[in-house]
């Protein structure tokens, strides 16, 4: 990145947040501290109003802003992306302020490159969900009730009994897995607890604030590694006895599992080594392997897969499923 250009990028740096540390700036551009506090001095003869505190980090005085920088052909393309996985991974209020978003982009876009974005359009697609009807604005309301602090009240289905009960939760953060979660501190389990949202019968947000928690997501799951404990798996893997699509499924999966490292040994097997809370869900996805892997520790895991081979082995070839 030329002076320039990288110039530019700090003063889109000041404009997208509230402080910028010099130290930040410097890791993200790859440059010395020395150069970033020079590029801040050109700002500032520049005419660009900035605010320095010790220790803390460089602000733009309160209401200047420039107009928008163009966007680059790449850079509304990953915008493009965004909007493709917004449309069909959240809810329906966020897919139609994620199309308005790009309505906006398309706008200032110059007229080669709008061409460009509607010729790629229908190029990119994702395969998935779309929300469930009734359910559309969940995400988004759980979105706001994280950013303002809100109690919000939920009517909620759990896997573990037939009856939804209603919660109080004070919500810390969403993430996506195989659906979405929210994580929040739930006021008649007295703990935090993990929802799913396709779980979520009714959902209001209250207009009580709830006071600032200090945890966070990765805090919630460090915790939760710790209360369930993790157990070591090692496995190896003949791959030449497994099909091409089973080795592939293998490789997208593994790190749903547990998966930590793998090494590649000199007669084409793979050793691969896991940290699992539950041997009994390791067990279902290692069973199509039957013949390709082998258990070397522990021995538990041995014990799930030949109950998990037995019991298949009854319902397909037991005697009453002989053909006569």
């Amino acid at each position: 990145m030329n002076r320039f250009d990288r110039i530019t990028a700090i003063l889109i740096q000041l404009q997208a947040k509230r402080v910028v540390s010099g130290p930040a700036l410097a890791e993200r551009f790859g440059v010395s501290l020395r150069t970033i506090y020079r590029d801040l001095r050109t700002l500032e003869l520049a005419g660009v109003p900035l605010y320095g505190e010790p220790g803390v980090g460089y602000s733009l005085a309160d209401g200047y802003r420039l107009p928008p920088v163009l966007f680059t052909r790449e850079e509304a393309t990953a915008l493009l992306t965004a909007e493709k996985l917004a449309a069909h991974l959240t809810d329906a209020l966020t897919a139609r302020l994620s199309g308005a978003a790009m309505d906006k982009l398309r706008a200032v876009l110059r007229r080669t490159d709008r061409d460009y974005l509607e010729t790629l359009t229908p190029h990119i697609q994702v395969l998935g969900p779309v929300g469930q009807p009734g359910y559309q604005n969940i995400y988004q309301q759980l979105v706001t009730a994280v950013a303002t602090q809100h109690l919000v009240h939920l009517r909620y289905q759990s896997a573990e009994t037939d009856q939804p009960t209603l919660r109080a939760v004070e919500p810390i953060g969403l993430y996506l897995s195989r659906q979405w979660h929210v994580v929040a501190y739930c006021r008649l389990r007295q703990a935090f607890r993990n929802f799913r949202l396709d779980r979520i019968q009714q959902l209001e947000i209250s207009t009580e604030v709830f006071a600032a928690r200090p945890e966070t997501l990765q805090q919630y799951w460090a915790a939760e590694a710790a209360r369930q404990g993790r157990e070591k798996v090692v496995l190896r893997f003949q791959l030449a006895a497994a099909s091409p699509a089973l080795v592939q499924h293998l490789h997208d999966t593994k790190r749903q599992y547990g998966w930590t490292h793998e090494q590649a040994l000199p007669d084409g097997e793979l050793e691969m080594t896991l940290l699992i809370g539950s041997l009994p869900y390791l067990a279902t996805w290692l069973l199509p392997y039957a013949g390709g892997v082998e258990v070397l520790k522990p021995p538990a895991l041995q014990e799930h897969l030949r109950e998990l081979a037995q019991r298949a082995y009854n319902f397909f070839c037991g005697p009453d499923k002989m053909l006569t």
